[in-house]
């Protein structure tokens, strides 16, 4: 696909792997729509790569519905979607102060997974009335599931749920919409260096990092937006989940 010119949705695109790739898809010459619930920073990074900001809850369905018109009043119909809006918790089946809280499960499900198909779903629709591109292709869609879909540690029942969700639904929807000519891929990093990691110990980062066969570091959001502009241009990736991780295999803890 050609990235120049074309519309495209960034979820989560206020910072992190969502900011790196908002960025990216700009410079590449895209007309970039942020959606995001933090409007202060997603509104400051939309005026910074010439984009626009729209405040979205991704596990609402008449919030996304809105801002899909929100957004095609500004750039036409979208040809590309990355969804990185998502959260994470940390709670055992069986804790220290009894068993997992139920709702705290869901509303990792409902973000994370549940909203990823939320904005699929809706932009997908929009895609099929765009005229087809070069091999009949209206539009791509890029999902962020995580290596914790395949090792899941202690404590990630909830996030290695939801992110395996992501993964098993990869194939599905890109089967689903193959005869409209719309891809769907799944990127799976493992350990990045987003916000949340800036937060910890520098003692904890470099531990994290040492976990990494190679190269012995942290990923970087930048690193991630350059698989996700790979997966837009390259149209014979489709149905695929890729693993993007420095061959790590995470341990229980």
């Amino acid at each position: 696909m050609e990235v120049n010119g074309a519309a495209a949705i960034v979820t989560g695109g206020a910072s992190g792997l969502g900011g790196a790739t908002a960025e990216a898809l700009a410079a590449a010459g895209a007309k970039v729509a942020i959606w995001d619930m933090n409007k202060e920073k997603g509104e400051a990074h939309a005026e910074k790569i010439g984009g626009v900001f729209v405040e979205t809850n991704v596990a609402s369905e008449d919030s996304v519905a809105a801002s899909v018109k929100t957004s095609l009043d500004a750039h036409g119909a979208p040809a590309i979607l990355v969804n990185c809006a998502g959260i994470a918790t940390g709670e055992k089946t069986v804790g220290k102060n009894g068993p997992h809280v139920l709702e705290n499960f869901k509303r990792v499900i409902d973000v994370n997974l549940v909203g990823t198909f939320n904005c699929i779903r809706l932009v997908a629709a929009e895609m099929e009335k765009a005229d087809p591109k070069a091999d009949g292709e209206r539009g791509v869609i890029i999902n962020t599931a995580s290596v914790a879909a395949f090792e899941g540690q202690i404590g990630q029942a909830a996030y290695s749920a939801s992110k395996s969700g992501v993964v098993g639904m990869t194939l599905p929807i890109a089967r689903d919409l193959m005869n409209i000519g719309i891809r769907c891929n799944t990127i799976a990093p493992g350990i990045f260096w987003t916000p949340m990691m800036a937060g910890m110990d520098q003692k904890v980062q470099d531990a994290l990092a040492a976990m990494v066969p190679f190269p012995k570091r942290l990923g970087t959001p930048e690193e991630f937006a350059s698989m996700a502009l790979e997966i837009t241009r390259n149209v014979m990736v489709n149905g695929a989940v890729i693993r993007l991780d420095g061959a790590i295999r995470m341990q229980p803890r």
